[in-house]
């Protein structure tokens, strides 16, 4: 007896991240893109790295060095990044047992949630967020707390962040600098956040991916400063924001060493170990401290650029203290909303910006956007001249 086959079907999924679409970075890119806009939307540079920096690469693939390397990274990358963080912050990680090398921040980030939240546990995010942790937190299956950072100022707002502690918040994700606001943290918000979780079992996963891009005389106030923060915290950093490198995605946490363990416990499972000859490079480059130290004065520059050509128009520019974003009140402008202004704005002025509603769950519109300045000086002065029509 014959068996008749169905026409061939495909299983329905069934999504887990049903609110997740095409992020709007993707979109405006795609715009600024179909319109020749000056593309000032998602974060990363149009310029290259050092030449050393490739050079380094060269070197490092000519060597032999190809292969898989250990799952938390090579030593020598994981040693110089611990000398780096007990230089600038005064904290002492194991290289062996409290550092770990990373497929980019964002794998660490989604990592370090994977590794701590169990179904039920809340995660508390400070929103505007950046758009991965989230589904991060969703994905684990977490429930996300989102606390409001102060409208206008985007300060925390510790009397919200306490009220929203409850016994089953697991974790909270603080980013300093911070995306997209480029508001930077003080050291007395940073030990008001190691008091207020003191008495309390919750865990920070501290999103520091910008802490070499800091301006006017202030400081990056790292977690691993705080012992109360660092004894508590997954620390997160990018060497492709630092270097001018994101295509790369490498980075690296630093752990207590208990947590660090259950971190590459799932970082095995999930990437298992991160690209070798850059590996080899990073550590070799990173034996001169300068291209991070003087990160802060080479884009505090840019930032004035962009700010300067800005304050001739009608644009009403807020605080820029870190991060390579400016953010910017568009009021006097337009009464459009955030999202069909950025729409208005590449389409008929030829600049992509992001809308801050983007960063938020509820899509809260505050008439702000937001520019990256990791752009060659002409193509600033370029964006400057179509922005003067404003």
């Amino acid at each position: 007896m014959s068996t008749v086959l169905s026409s061939p079907r495909t299983p329905e999924v069934g999504t887990k991240l049903p609110a997740v679409g095409t992020t709007i970075f993707t979109v405006m890119s795609a715009l600024a893109a179909e319109t020749q806009a000056v593309n000032l939307g998602q974060g990363f540079p149009d310029f290259h790295c050092d030449p050393k920096l490739l050079d380094a690469v060269t070197a490092a693939m000519a060597a032999g060095h190809n292969q898989y390397p250990p799952m938390p990274g090579i030593p020598a990358l994981r040693e110089a990044v611990a000398a780096k963080i007990a230089a600038l912050y005064g904290r002492s990680y194991s290289a062996a047992t409290e550092i770990t090398l990373t497929a980019g921040a964002t794998q660490a980030i989604i990592t370090a949630v994977l590794a701590i939240v169990r179904p039920g546990d809340e995660v508390i995010v400070l929103e505007p967020c950046y758009d991965s942790y989230v589904p991060n937190i969703e994905l684990a299956g977490g429930t996300v707390v989102r606390v409001p950072l102060t409208p206008g100022t985007f300060r925390p707002d510790f009397d919200k962040i306490g009220a929203a502690l409850s016994p089953r918040t697991r974790a909270i994700i603080v980013n300093t600098p911070h995306n997209p606001s480029a508001t930077v943290w003080t050291e007395a918000e940073m030990r008001q956040l190691e008091a207020l979780l003191a008495p309390t079992d919750v865990f920070v996963i501290s999103d520091e991916v910008y802490e070499h891009m800091v301006y006017d005389g202030a400081r990056h106030e790292s977690a691993a400063r705080f012992p109360g923060l660092a004894a508590r915290s997954f620390i997160v950093s990018s060497f492709g924001k630092t270097y001018h490198v994101t295509g790369w995605k490498v980075g690296y946490v630093a752990a207590p060493a208990s947590l660090t363990a259950e971190f590459r416990k799932v970082h095995q499972f999930n990437v298992f170990t991160v690209n070798t000859p850059m590996q080899h490079a990073l550590a070799s480059y990173m034996a001169d401290p300068a291209p991070y130290l003087d990160l802060s004065a080479f884009y505090q520059r840019k930032r004035d650029l962009f700010a300067e050509g800005l304050a001739r128009t009608r644009l009403k520019l807020l605080p820029s203290g870190g991060t390579y974003f400016q953010c910017v009140d568009i009021s006097e402008v337009s009464d459009l909303g955030e999202a069909d202004f950025c729409q208005w704005l590449t389409r008929e002025i030829g600049v992509a910006a992001i809308p801050l509603s983007a960063f938020y769950g509820n899509g809260f519109d505050q008439r702000v956007v937001r520019f990256c300045f990791a752009k060659k000086d002409e193509t600033l002065r370029h964006a400057i001249d179509r922005l003067a029509k404003l």
